[in-house]
């Protein structure tokens, strides 16, 4: 029997406190969320502001986002930064999207060391602009040393490509008799993709009731527990991701066998 945990809540708890005290002393934890930030163009269209203001307030989401998954003691966060089919917007929403990450790894670079959290990045990076690469590359390397949560930025990603990219160095490998046909399986597959050393996501939320993976992690989702919220991302709140974990601890994750008992956290819905 695992042993019990004891949170502290405060003598004065908020809703906040509350929601982290039943995430710590309930059921297991997701290791890995995922999120596909959905909405900022239609919050700030709902605003009456240019699609650029969305952006910039999904930033101020993501911070919060990232102090909650410190604070749930989330192991890893994946954030669906910017997929290969952005590339199709208008070339001033994508020029304001790019701003936006290269000033927000500068300026958080500080608060990700003092936190803790070590950040990578899945997709293809050299794809992006030499400044913004230098930018990224470098605060991956000052965190490299990071124990604390694991950021994982989606950027140029694309589901679809990384498989395609996988298959291609697995073939390699056989081709160069490195590697034998009768040895390929799941793992050795795993291995190849770009999340290697991740374990596969427990918890995919998407924000704005969009209800698709639009080509985001599909090889390591596929026992995923899903989470859709109508909420907009630049909306999202330290609240509304506790209010998730708690919805997945509510479920009984059978992986295809036959289930044996619920859990006893309840659903964040109650």
């Amino acid at each position: 029997m695992a042993p019990t945990r004891t949170i502290a809540v405060p003598e004065c708890p908020t809703e906040h406190d509350r929601l982290l005290a039943r995430i710590l002393s309930g059921p297991p934890l997701p290791r890995h969320v995922a999120i596909i930030m959905d909405g900022n163009g239609r919050w700030a269209e709902r605003q009456g502001l240019q699609r650029t203001a969305g952006h910039r307030a999904g930033v101020a989401a993501v911070k919060r986002v990232v102090t909650a998954a410190a604070e749930a003691k989330v192991e890893a966060l994946t954030l669906f930064t910017f997929s290969v089919d952005n590339w199709g917007r208008p070339k001033r929403e994508i020029s304001a999207i790019m701003r936006l990450l290269y000033e927000t790894t500068r300026n958080e670079l500080k608060e990700m060391a003092a936190k803790n959290v070590r950040l990578i990045a899945t997709g293809d990076i050299d794809g992006l602009s030499p400044t913004r690469r230098r930018a990224l590359k470098e605060a991956i390397h000052r965190t490299r040393n990071n124990t604390g949560l694991v950021l994982n930025l989606a950027l140029n990603y694309s589901g679809r490509a990384e498989i395609l990219d996988a298959v291609r160095r697995v073939a390699k490998e056989v081709l160069d008799r490195k590697l034998k046909v009768a040895d390929i399986d799941e793992s050795v597959f795993a291995a190849h993709l770009q999340t290697n050393g991740l374990p596969d996501p427990d918890l995919l939320i998407r924000t704005s009731g969009e209800r698709r993976l639009s080509n985001f992690l599909l090889w390591q989702t596929s026992y995923t527990e899903l989470y859709v919220t109508d909420t907009l991302w630049p909306d999202f709140g330290e609240d509304d991701f506790f209010r998730a974990i708690l919805d997945y601890q509510s479920r009984e994750r059978r992986f295809g066998r036959v289930g044996t008992h619920r859990p006893t956290n309840g659903s964040a819905r109650e």
